[in-house]
This record gives structure tokens, sequence and C-alpha cells, in this order.
């Protein structure tokens, strides 16, 4: 069980954001499910804080019927206080890369998708992904954080928010009397 689950196709960049914003070291490679086992990383910040995030083998369409390594896997996401959306910008309409993994998670278990979460839209630093940026957002109706695991562009704005929805998730703890998950 971890803070933050990462949701994402095969080859969005999962592993490499998890090796940029924290101490994991999972394999990375430009084919897809590299990652086979989710991967756990702890991001740590100034004021000792720390907070869990699961790098999760990619969800593919029909995960929620147990296609790709479908359940085992959406079972993990399940147990995330909240969700980063992990989507390759510079893909053709990654928009649809939103839309499709909501669907997948709600299939599983309703209303999943509706955890507090943020868009992450890696790749940044390729071509045609500055381009479809807009796009993105306006089709979500929701901001997203254009990123570049690979360069380091813009990470800082994720750690930021990655924190604020971790102490929104503790208050939220907390007030149902539930001790928040420490690491």
């Amino acid at each position: 069980m971890a803070h933050a689950g990462m949701v994402g196709f095969p080859n969005a960049g999962k592993s490499s954001l998890l090796r940029a914003i924290s101490n994991a070291k999972p394999a990375v490679a430009a084919y897809p499910f590299t990652t086979l086992n989710p991967h756990v990383g702890i991001v740590h910040y100034e004021d000792h804080q720390q907070v869990a995030v699961a790098d999760v083998p990619g969800i593919i369409r029909g995960a929620h019927q147990n296609r790709g390594l479908g359940l085992a896997f959406l079972r993990h996401i399940e147990r995330c206080g909240f969700l980063l959306f992990v989507v390759d910008l510079a893909a053709p309409e990654p928009w649809t890369q939103v839309e499709d993994l909501k669907y997948e998670l709600d299939k599983y278990k309703q209303g999943l998708s509706e955890r507090p979460h943020v868009v992450v839209a890696n790749k940044i630093d390729l071509p045609q992904a500055r381009a479809n940026l807009p796009t993105l957002q306006a089709r979500l109706g929701e901001k997203a954080i254009a990123l570049s695991a690979v360069t380091g562009e813009n990470l800082e704005e994720l750690l930021l928010r990655i924190k604020e929805l971790h102490d929104e998730h503790a208050a939220a703890n907390l007030a149902q009397g539930r001790q928040p998950l420490r690491w």
C-alpha cells in the first residue's frame, strides 16, 4: 500500500517518473511492460515528511476483465489514497489515455477514478507534446502538470501537488478517526 498510485498505459514514463521524484530505481526501457511488479518509491520533503508513490505495471484496455496484467494491479491502485494519471503527452490524442484509464478503473470499482488525483502530462521534451497540451487540458476540463521525467523539467510543480494531495488525504483520514499511513 502506498499513499499515491501511478496509473498509466505502458511506456507512459511511470518508472522514469518514479526514478526522478524518489529514491526508487525501477528498470526503465523502451518496450512495453518493463515493469512487471509494483515498485514503491519514497518522496522526501524538507519538512521530513515522506510520501510513498507506487509505480504499478501499465494498464491496458480490458484490464478490468483481467487482460494484460489486469486485476492484481488494479487492486494495488484501489488501496492508494490518491492517484497520478500519467499520460504520454507526445502521443496522438493524449486525452484519450486519461478517459480510457478512468474507464478501466471505474469498470473495476465504481468511483475509483474519482479519487483525488493529478494528471501528469509526461514527455513535454518530445516533439508534438507542447502542441498537445492546450487540447489535453481543454478536453479534460482540468489542469495537467506538463513535465519531463527525463530532463527534470517542471518536476517541482508535481512534487508540490503530491504533497498537497497527501496532506489533504491525511487530514481526511484524521477527520474520520483513522491514522494516516506512515512510511
